[in-house]
């Protein structure tokens, strides 16, 4: 009977000792949640994320384009310098593709940000020049397109905001504390990331006025 007791208490210690280690582990994990330690790398997926939209809506723009070029073309043949210049400026936007890695590297993003632009401007010229053709602005492919594209600006412009706000969240949060603490320990390959920065009318749509 002794024998049997013993071997029981002997068996208890360790576990006993197992219990104490996971209870000190899940209240290291607790303070280091209370004190921010998640802060970091959870405000950095969401930066990544909302660069992820700000890419899709882009893309949405761009699949838009072909068919856009083509019904113009159809109806104003001669504007070749003009639809030229928007094939040429979407393939350039669309061969800048930045990933989650690459977001903390200002020349990148300043280089994705210029080829959008360029090619903001030469649909800008293609909707102005698709003005004098009263045909093509009455085509119904060529309105639902107008519209789709208004649309798609409208949702660039929204995506790109929410990327800046995520970004400077972010960035805030490894420059104060108690988040500066995490970056200087745990955190220490964590990179400010580079600021994405609207032109000024960028974000509003081309339009054309019937």
């Amino acid at each position: 009977m002794s024998m049997t007791m013993n071997s029981t208490a002997a068996t208890s210690v360790p576990m006993l000792k197992r219990l104490r280690n996971l209870a000190a582990v899940a209240c290291v994990a607790l303070g280091l949640s209370g004190c921010g330690y998640n802060n970091i790398p959870t405000l950095e997926e969401t930066a990544k994320a909302k660069w992820g939209e700000v890419q899709n809506q882009y893309q949405r723009r761009a699949d838009l384009i072909p068919n856009l070029v083509a019904t113009v073309q159809g109806y104003a043949k001669q504007e070749k310098e003009v639809l030229i210049a928007v094939i040429e400026a979407r393939a350039k936007a669309t061969s800048m593709r930045i990933d989650a890695s690459q977001l903390t590297d200002p020349d990148k993003l300043k280089q994705f940000q210029d080829a959008q632009n360029q090619l903001s401007g030469a649909l800008g010229r293609l909707l102005v020049v698709s003005e004098n053709y009263p045909d093509l602005k009455s085509n119904q492919n060529f309105l639902a397109l107008q519209s789709q594209l208004e649309g798609t600006e409208n949702r660039i412009s929204v995506s790109r905001r929410d990327y800046i706000e995520a970004v400077r969240v972010y960035n805030t949060e490894l420059k104060t504390f108690p988040g500066l603490l995490w970056a200087a320990t745990f955190f220490r390959g964590n990179k400010p990331m580079a600021e994405f920065t609207a032109t000024e009318g960028a974000s509003t749509p081309p339009a054309v006025k019937f």
